[in-house]
């Protein structure tokens, strides 16, 4: 008895002890920092509690979160029922502060009240609100501490004060009016509907532009959604009009799991003022309609548009909301509108046709085949001439074109027709490598007449060429180039900025006669050419293999005076030239049995047409040495008098000219 005795006293005094702590303005003093000091851990703001009083059955309390934002909450309760009756108020007139606890960027003010009744069983919650400067009242109900009806009414709410709530710009300004009634909100027990009204809406031109860098005139819009939930199936009407674009959605959606019949419609004026939302820098008109029907496993997304003034249709299997299979024709796509809309320039018209037929869409396992032809192709010739600064204007370019691209895994092989006034051009094999962004083509070139090519080389030429090759891209860039011309073959490839070219067994007459040269000589060539193409050096070097050359005045002269026909002569040598951008240094050796013609390091500049070459001719034993300078297509000939007129030949036209000298002074005498 007396070890109860004991038992008894100590359980009382913890009793008594527990009340005093607990019920006590002593106890409450004691809790009150502890309490305090736990609110700031969680807040991570300097939390104070300016009331704190809680009695057998009744409390309040009065928590200042931090400066200018406030919660209250006094009441009774019955500890044994846990049964309480309290109001409430939160005044929260600084929410930028919160963020520390929110972790959500929060502007403005925000201000409710109201009361809670019940058991921890079930209670509600009734209040009101005047978030968005509404006027928001709620009836909310709770079971277990769950929600499981929410009645709620928000009237003349501003969508720019919203906005600014969640501490975002007034891209736009609206009145709101929401109507929610959900009887029961329990999962897969769901049964109510909301109502939302959206009027007397405009977006705001000026931070579109700022924000978004959209420019749209000024637009009016109003939104209008009448949902009906029952169970998991919500059914829905949605519809957005404005003067730019308008967008409807009507259908059966079941979210868990997933099931939905859609009809949905787009008519957009001007898609560029979606960029907020896409985030797709594209402008123009478009228009939409389809269905989208199916389950998370099988969704069938099918509609038709008029892209670009197209006649489009498409039909899509998503397989776990990824693309499965994808089939899609377009029809008449106006290329120059399709151009706009992706904001590039206008580098051609022309009408476009695709009929793509992709069986698995899925990336590594792609699998099906793509049909592109462009007709009544016709290239924007003033434009490409100024941006690619032609230094004559491009001729008028017309072209077609048909590929036809297989795709497999993860490689897309591809076979190019193109033909126009200018070239055609055939690709048997383009593969490209979607893992490692590589591709690799053949293509054979054909060019019918070379002299249209003169607006892209600056150059006349004539006659036309046949050029096959490979071109490759991957970590580097490789492009190969063979052709038959000039009655021999040229073979040449580029590697990333070097480029070097063979010439085998080209005839010179018909080289000068396609450059539209005069004809120099008649000669078969030889030579390589090597040039760094982002340094712009490089090194020329050639062979000269029986150069017989055309009748010109020097050799003329020199049959005349020196009895020696140049004419006659094969010459054999080097022809060398070192390029430094605009500059070339230009050096030849040619020889027969009983001449010669040197000319080392002769300066040319292309950009300014300018030359100056120092130039040996030797015939026998006689020679002339001259010098040429100033404009390449005529230039100054300085011929070294002194040198010659000691020669054989010299003598012989100073005698020539002596005779003509004593004939004329007898006339006169």
């Amino acid at each position: 008895m007396k070890y109860l005795a004991w038992l008894g006293v100590i359980l009382a005094t913890l009793a008594v002890t527990l009340y005093v702590v607990a019920f006590t303005p002593l106890g409450n003093s004691l809790l009150k920092p502890i309490i305090e000091a736990k609110i700031k851990e969680q807040t991570k703001l300097d939390s104070k509690l300016e009331t704190f009083s809680l009695g057998m059955s009744y409390f309040e309390i009065v928590l200042e979160i931090n400066r200018e934002n406030i919660l209250k909450a006094k009441g009774e309760y019955s500890l044994f029922s846990k049964a309480f009756d309290l109001s409430y108020e939160v005044s929260l007139k600084n929410l930028e502060s919160l963020e520390p606890f929110t972790t959500t960027a929060l502007k403005g003010v925000l201000y409710t009240d109201g009361s809670a009744k019940g058991n921890l069983a079930f209670f509600e919650i009734n209040g009101k609100s005047d978030v968005g400067e509404s006027n928001t009242s709620y009836h909310v109900e709770l079971t277990d501490l769950n929600p499981t009806s929410i009645i709620a009414q928000m009237k003349n709410a501003k969508l720019a004060s919203l906005l600014y709530l969640g501490a975002q710009n007034p891209y736009a300004t609206a009145d709101i009016d929401l109507d929610i009634n959900f009887k029961n909100i329990t999962p897969h027990l769901m049964d109510g509907d909301i109502v939302l009204s959206t009027k007397n809406g405009n977006i705001n031109p000026e931070f579109m532009k700022s924000d978004f860098n959209v420019t749209i005139p000024k637009t009016s819009f109003s939104m209008n959604l009448d949902a009906k939930l029952n169970g998991d199936e919500a059914d829905y009407n949605y519809d957005f009009a404005s003067n730019l674009f308008k967008i409807s959605s009507s259908g059966i959606v079941v979210p868990e799991p997933f099931r939905a019949d859609i009809k949905y419609s787009l008519d957009i004026k001007e898609l560029e003022v979606l960029k907020p939302l896409t985030d797709a820098d594209v402008r123009g008109a478009l228009r939409v309609s389809g269905v989208l029907k199916g389950t998370k496993e099988n969704l069938v997304v099918s509609g038709k548009s008029d892209l670009a003034s197209s006649d489009t249709t498409f039909e899509a299997l998503l397989k776990d909301f990824a693309p499965a299979s994808i089939k899609a024709k377009v029809a008449n796509l106006d290329i120059a509108k399709f151009l706009y809309m992706l904001k590039e320039p206008h580098y051609t018209d022309g009408v476009l046709f695709a009929d793509a037929d992709i069986k698995d869409a899925r990336s590594g396992t792609l699998e099906g085949k793509i049909t592109t032809t462009i007709t009544k192709g016709l290239l924007d010739s003033k434009y490409l001439t100024k941006s690619h600064e032609f230094k004559s204007p491009m001729p008028t370019t017309t072209y077609n074109a048909t590929a036809t691209s297989t795709l497999n895994g993860n490689s897309v092989d591809t076979k190019v027709d193109f033909n126009s006034n200018i070239a055609n051009i055939d690709i048997k094999n383009a593969k490209y490598n979607i893992e490692e962004s590589s591709l690799k083509s053949d293509y054979v070139i054909n060019i019918a007449s070379l002299e249209k090519l003169y607006f892209l080389i600056d150059q006349h030429m004539k006659g036309a060429l046949v050029a096959n090759g490979e071109f490759s891209k991957a970590k580097d860039l490789d492009f190969s180039f063979h052709t038959k011309v000039a009655g021999g073959k040229l073979d040449a490839k580029l590697h990333n900025d070097d480029f070097h070219a063979d010439l085998s067994n080209i005839q010179t007459t018909q080289l000068f006669y396609m450059l539209t040269y005069h004809e120099l000589f008649a000669s078969s060539l030889n030579a390589k050419l090597d040039y760094n193409m982002a340094k712009e050096k490089g090194v020329f070097s050639g062979h000269v293999v029986n150069a017989v050359f055309a009748k010109n005045q020097t050799f003329d002269l020199i049959k005349e005076y020196v009895k020696f026909d140049m004419y006659r002569e094969n010459f054999n040598g080097d022809i060398g030239t070192k390029i430094d951008k605009d500059n070339f240094l230009v050096s030849l050796d040619l020889r027969s049995k009983e001449a010669s013609i040197k000319t080392k390091d002769t300066k040319i500049n292309t950009k300014t047409q300018q030359m100056d070459s120092d130039i040996t001719i030797q015939a026998k034993q006689d020679s002339i040495s001259a010098n040429l300078h100033g404009d390449i297509d005529s230039p100054k000939v300085r011929v070294d008098l002194e040198k010659f007129l000691k020669s054989e030949a010299g003598k012989k036209v100073i005698e020539k000219a002596n005779e003509k000298i004593n004939k004329l002074f007898k006339k006169l005498l």
